[in-house]
């Protein structure tokens, strides 16, 4: 199946009231077993190459170029998406390359030249055929706009997406970047005033701290791209201190990264079989569910 634009995922999962699964690469070996996870389950999948995978890189194309290949020879439809974007050099560079939808994240900059940079930056996307998502946000780090505290109020969501045009927004409703414990409760109230008040898809980051009811209560709420990375990094991770931990004498670092990659496809596959299922009617102040062990 030929490689898909991130659009066409999306608009589909949104009609269907389900989730778009958004995976981040770290690098190759993650990047073919989240396609595999997308084979196995034969649903969509977009695979996500961040700018600090670029960064880890040391550049941009090779990585792009192989996760562009795995999606132009899967018999699962791939879309290839740049996420978190800072440098615009760097915006540049990946439509070049072929990414077909890239996030534009000018949130740690004052309101006004979030505006203005991610306007210029959607607009040169456009011309070219490009999806872009952008995040609303005045506060920078590792978690800035979607630290758990932080909320994006509905109005200036929608003005943001209009003096900007983008395609997609990621909006803050109680989940953080990065976290290790998948204990996160989210703002399904918000989540659902935002997606009456916005044209554009939502977009949840940090999803690696919610747990799978939490998820499925977000989509079924209005939450459509569901983006997550660190859980399925921690997954890689444990295989491999698990593999050397039983053999101390490994050298061949294939031995300990094959079975590492079938975790990730396999714990890959589950996640895209929940997301990918129809949400229910919101269920409001229902109680959460606990994080799975």
């Amino acid at each position: 199946m030929p490689l898909v634009p991130t659009s066409s995922i999306v608009d589909a999962a949104q009609a269907a009231q389900a989730g778009a699964a958004a995976f981040n690469v770290i690098h190759l070996e993650t990047a073919e077993a989240l396609v595999t996870a997308a084979e196995r389950t034969n649903t969509p999948l977009i695979l996500q190459i961040s700018e600090n995978c670029i960064r880890y890189h040391g550049r941009l194309l090779p990585i792009t170029r192989a996760c562009l290949a795995l999606a132009e020879s899967s018999t699962a439809p791939i879309a290839v998406h740049l996420d978190h974007l800072t440098d615009p050099e760097l915006v540049h560079q990946g439509v070049a390359a072929g990414a077909g939808s890239v996030m534009v994240d000018a949130s740690a900059l004052p309101y006004e030249e979030n505006v203005s940079t991610t306007a210029e930056l959607t607009d040169w996307c456009h011309r070219r055929g490009v999806y872009v998502e952008a995040e609303l946000g005045e506060v920078g780090g590792k978690d800035g706009v979607h630290a758990p505290g932080a909320r994006t109020q509905p109005h200036e969501a929608l003005s943001f997406v209009r003096a900007t045009g983008v395609d997609a927004l990621a909006v803050a409703v109680g989940s953080s970047h990065a976290m290790r414990e998948r204990t996160a409760v989210l703002d399904k109230d918000l989540i659902a005033a935002l997606r009456a008040a916005l044209p554009v898809p939502l977009v949840l980051h940090g999803s690696s701290g919610v747990p799978d009811d939490e998820l499925r209560r977000a989509i079924a709420a209005g939450m459509t791209k569901i983006n997550i990375s660190t859980h399925l990094v921690s997954v890689f991770t444990r295989s491999v201190r698990q593999t050397l931990g039983a053999d101390t004498s490994l050298v061949d670092s294939r031995k300990y990264v094959k079975p590492a990659r079938e975790a990730v496809a396999q714990e890959a596959a589950r996640l895209l079989e929940l997301l990918s299922t129809p949400a229910a009617v919101p269920e409001r102040h229902a109680a959460q569910a606990p994080a799975p062990g």
